[in-house]
């Protein structure tokens, strides 16, 4: 669905409120279709994102499990890695 949205659980250090409100914010983009809203829309738009987040935060909070957190570093070089087979060398 949205390609920007990184999984956030299980991380260290642990997710922190700015990467919530941005998965938020893109989620809310894709189901609005709108990348800014229009002054009408505005409102809604914003209040859709904050409760998004809040929600996102308790769900981060309460998950638990036993796997070893993964390292940030390490997932961005696979995903680099895997663009690369995907799309080949960027010029």
């Amino acid at each position: 669905m949205c390609r920007n949205i990184k999984t956030l659980f299980n991380f260290e250090p642990p997710v922190a409120d700015s990467e919530i409100h941005e998965a938020s914010l893109q989620f809310v983009r894709k189901l609005s279709g709108f990348h800014t809203p229009s002054k009408a829309n505005e409102e809604a738009f914003h209040k859709a994102v904050d409760d998004i987040a809040v929600i996102a935060r308790q769900l981060m909070d309460s998950l638990v499990t036993s796997a070893e957190p993964r390292n940030r570093e390490v997932e961005q070089e696979r995903a680099r890695e895997r663009n690369l087979k995907r799309f080949g060398p960027q010029a």
